[in-house]
């Protein structure tokens, strides 16, 4: 990163220095698609096909927006620069010569919608439709950091037509370990690229990513190539029937440390032999609660404000224990409707520059 660069963010450990968080307002439910069968819990389903296009309970937006809010206020008076989008009416319909749809709440997640490799800021293509200008809410941010010296760029604008989706997709039943998620268990085609950026951990030089029910191997195939012999893109796979997104899943907290959930993540892939594999409690979510887009594992959802610190939802007391056991010092914010809302402190921010700079840590 140059001294004119805004934009510099390596990996999900250094200092933390400016971050995007998400904003609440404006969130609509996303219309019922074959994309979103794939991936959201089965308890939601019909919460989905009732109120597909219509808000979400005024009260849950509201609590929301207060621990974001809360959030912000501790983010700033630990000196770090926050920056957030313009809310949107989600509510409102748009669509292509082949299709029509309303949108959702991405821009509440800002990890979902871009990658930030070094001082570059990829936006990702998403395979939803309801998040097709699930970008528009940050454009303004990203313009800015442009016009200051930061690289930017956009991955192909997908079609989303059928072409793009596998109706007969495979879905429950046991998970093969040794083969996860072969093709046939994904609710996308190889038609075009399709990535989420939440499917990304960053690690330095190395990035791992897991193709999902939201990024296709042609996708990842796109990102390697854009980022070039810079960083080294791995592909991993977890035992996780629905996967989307890495980041309740494996959780990088520091150089030699990772954070893993314990149903999806039996052993470390061998790249990472000699690394602390650091195993997630149960989560404290009540087991009846609300949850429209994920699991409870949720809880895991962390992000590091530096290599020692850590923000932990204020529910979960015994992950916070086990963080000081292994000599990190947990921050507790509430963000349990957040988390309704499918998303932790990893998902409704996007580091936009940590200080650090770029290393190789797997160097043998």
């Amino acid at each position: 990163m140059t001294q004119a660069n805004p934009v510099g963010s390596y990996n999900e450990w250094d200092p933390l220095e400016e971050v995007i968080v998400g904003v609440i307002d404006g969130a609509a439910v996303p219309p019922w698609h074959v994309s979103l069968e794939a991936t959201m819990p089965v308890a939601a389903h019909d919460f989905y096909r009732r109120n597909g296009g219509g808000a979400f309970p005024p009260e849950q937006v509201d609590a929301a927006r207060a621990e974001l809010a809360g959030f912000v206020e501790i983010l700033e008076g630990e000196g770090v620069t926050v920056r957030r989008p313009e809310p949107v009416d989600q509510s409102r319909p748009f669509g292509t010569p082949d299709w029509q749809s309303t949108g959702g709440s991405a821009h509440t997640f800002p990890r979902d919608i871009a990658l930030v490799a070094g001082d570059q800021i990829v936006e990702a293509t998403m395979g939803w439709r309801s998040y097709y200008f699930a970008t528009q809410a940050f454009r303004g941010i990203f313009k800015d950091y442009f016009r200051r010296g930061a690289r930017w760029v956009a991955a192909p604008k997908p079609e989303l037509t059928d072409a793009s989706y596998r109706p007969d997709y495979t879905h429950g039943g046991p998970v093969d370990p040794a083969n996860p998620f072969p093709p046939e268990a994904s609710v996308l085609s190889e038609y075009e690229p399709i990535v989420d950026a939440g499917d990304f951990m960053r690690f330095g030089r190395d990035i791992l990513v897991q193709r999902s029910h939201v990024t296709n191997r042609f996708g990842i195939e796109w990102v390697r190539r854009l980022l070039g012999d810079e960083f080294r893109i791995h592909e991993v796979a977890f035992v996780d029937d629905h996967p989307m997104h890495m980041n309740a899943t494996f959780v990088p907290l520091r150089p030699g440390a990772v954070l893993v959930n314990p149903l999806r993540v039996p052993e470390l892939p061998p790249m990472f032999a000699g690394w602390d594999m650091l195993v997630c409690p149960d989560p404290a979510i009540p087991a009846d609660q609300t949850m429209y887009f994920c699991s409870r594992w949720i809880s895991m959802n962390t992000l590091m404000l530096d290599p020692e610190r850590v923000f932990v939802e204020a529910n979960e007391i015994e992950l916070m224990r086990l963080f000081e056991k292994w000599g990190f010092t947990p921050i507790p914010v509430p963000f349990r409707t957040v988390n309704t809302f499918g998303g932790g402190f990893h998902c409704a921010t996007l580091d936009i520059r940590r200080r650090g700079t770029l290393e190789d840590y797997f160097t043998s």
